[in-house]
């Protein structure tokens, strides 16, 4: 069976290596050097935060959108994807006031985010973590995990400003762009 849960920790040392972190919108992280993923919970938190997630089901797609997105999207760890990004996101109470139709609408009718994604898969890598799942405390409600090759770097970049120009980002509050290379 695989983990559902990950923990993203801040540390001095390890396998991602912080090349920029950047605050997009509402408080900041505190700075960091490394990166460690951890499948379950970790011991001790090694560095000044770490962030947790669960991998779930797959939520606001249709079935013909998430057989599609299967076809073409690739797992993790690929060969030559040793950029990566951790992008944090909160999003306001007026986004978790809609009913789950209401923010399908806002995420694909309005926004097209699936359909966006799906421009720049296979190249690009993801998974999603939800946050609100385990509890209210979290800091976030979502951590995305993107992976990339360095040659697909401004592709990442085109999706990331597709995104944040939609519809749906006028409800996040609180957003951190961590950019990291290893792997």
């Amino acid at each position: 069976m695989s983990p559902r849960l990950f923990t993203f920790s801040a540390a001095h040392h390890g396998p991602w290596v912080v090349v920029n972190q950047t605050t997009v919108a509402g408080a900041p992280l505190p700075q960091a050097s490394h990166l460690r993923i951890q499948a379950g919970a970790p011991a001790s938190a090694p560095g000044p935060w770490s962030l947790r997630g669960i991998t779930s089901n797959e939520r606001y797609v249709e079935r013909a959108e998430r057989e599609a997105l299967v076809s073409r999207q690739v797992g993790l760890g690929q060969a030559g994807h040793t950029c990566a990004a951790l992008i944090p996101i909160r999003k306001s109470s007026a986004w978790w006031a809609l009913t789950q139709d209401e923010r399908r609408h806002v995420l694909e009718e309005q926004s097209q985010h699936i359909r966006l994604g799906m421009n720049y898969l296979p190249q690009i890598a993801r998974r999603l973590h939800h946050c609100r799942d385990l509890s209210d405390n979290e800091p976030f409600d979502f951590l995305t995990w993107f992976e990339y090759a360095p040659r697909d770097t401004g592709l990442f970049e085109e999706l990331l400003n597709a995104l944040r120009g939609s519809p749906e980002w006028a409800y996040v509050e609180r957003e951190t762009d961590i950019r990291l290379v290893g792997g």
